[in-house]
């Protein structure tokens, strides 16, 4: 059968590769279409447009990008419509992909949504357009089939959250060769994961790049983001204890003592790798002060939203500075406080309901589509 599959960002493409491991364990004779990334290509398929092109980080950034997002769009469709897929697979990404799958549903293609938009942090009233246009939602996170089934009337299927599996699959990772292997130092590594749109990168790092010259006794690595390449990182690179490396934050995490990570989806990967973390993020004060009033929100990591209290600290905009980022990492650094940490992340990764997502989903779209 035909899948045509759009992510578009970095998170989307790890989720939607390993759908599509999972689809063509079960449909051998699987055709693949999508946009993406390249972990979505080694998998094998046709990439229409990588997700570099699409990323666009704010409203005002996204108001100033329209014409490009309204000509993808275009593309898009166009290409869906030579394909002639059997079902469409929309990975996140809800400002492009409603557009699509508002036309998709009228033109008559099956239309479904792998990682629920999130709808419960601002825009609920997209419930409408998802109900009109979205054949089968499959949620990844507790408390979402709630919100859509008992709040929305609207039923979803909750496969437990796919980052358990892409963890559960990796190889233990020994320090002292990673550290070698790296042409890192002996000390024990604190690591920077900024996020992966340029704006963002630049600064969340010129913050957290601060505390290099205040813990001494660590080495702060950089998690260069897929999207980006080496020469962006070059000016954040030239402090002494300062490295980077491009497309291995996973095997860092696996490695390191502790993460100031921009919030995101990395908030919850570096959970879930038991490391210690604060939580960061600033925008453009435009940008911040939109979002300010219509996320309703108690807090922005996946973590604290997941357990629905603090379990690890939030520093946003104001508060995000060197003066209380410097307080809070010797906090995460010290063992009584991590001993607590490790504590709610094991109920974090019990209340996110086991592994095996990819699987369920890759069967309760082949059983619909058949």
């Amino acid at each position: 059968m035909k899948y045509y599959l759009i992510a578009g960002e970095a998170s989307g493409d790890l989720h939607a590769s390993n759908l599509m491991k999972a689809i063509k364990v079960k449909d051998s004779e699987a055709e693949f279409r999508f946009w993406g990334g390249d972990l979505m290509q080694n998998v094998g398929g046709t990439l229409v447009k990588h997700y570099r092109e699409l990323a666009f980080m704010g409203f005002v950034e996204v108001i100033f990008n329209l014409k490009t997002i309204l000509k993808n769009i275009s593309v898009c469709k166009k290409d869906i419509a030579t394909f002639q897929p059997d079902v469409i697979l929309f990975i996140d990404y809800p400002g492009f992909n409603f557009r699509i799958a508002k036309w998709a549903k009228e033109e008559g293609y099956k239309t479904h949504y792998y990682i629920s938009p999130q709808i419960w942090a601002w825009k609920e009233n997209r419930i409408k357009a998802i109900k009109r246009d979205i054949d089968k939602m499959y949620v990844i996170l507790p408390f979402e089939k709630d919100f859509y089934e008992e709040k929305h009337q609207f039923p979803v299927h909750f496969v437990g959250h796919p980052l358990l599996d892409a963890i559960e699959q990796r190889n233990e990772i020994d320090f002292d060769a990673f550290v070698s292997q790296n042409k890192l130092s002996q000390k024990p590594i604190i690591a920077l994961l900024p996020g992966s749109r340029k704006q963002e990168i630049s600064k969340m790092l010129k913050t957290m790049l601060k505390m290099v010259d205040k813990f001494p006794d660590y080495q702060f690595v950089i998690a260069g983001a897929p999207s980006q390449d080496r020469e962006f990182y070059t000016p954040f690179i030239q402090q002494k204890n300062v490295f980077l490396l491009l497309n291995k934050t996973y095997d860092l995490l696996s490695v390191a003592s502790a993460a100031l990570v921009t919030s995101g989806t990395a908030t919850l990967e570096t959970a879930l790798f038991n490391i210690p973390e604060v939580v960061c993020y600033k925008g453009s004060t435009v940008s911040y002060e939109i979002a300010k009033r219509i996320i309703k929100l108690n807090y922005i990591s996946l973590v604290n939203l997941i357990m629905n209290r603090e379990v690890v600290k939030e520093l946003i905009q104001h508060e995000f500075n060197a003066k209380n980022l410097e307080k809070e990492l010797h906090k995460i650094l010290g063992e009584s406080h991590r001993k607590v940490l490790l504590q709610d992340y094991k109920l974090l990764k019990e209340k996110l309901g086991g592994s095996g997502a990819s699987k369920k989903t890759a069967q309760l779209i082949i059983d619909n589509i058949r």
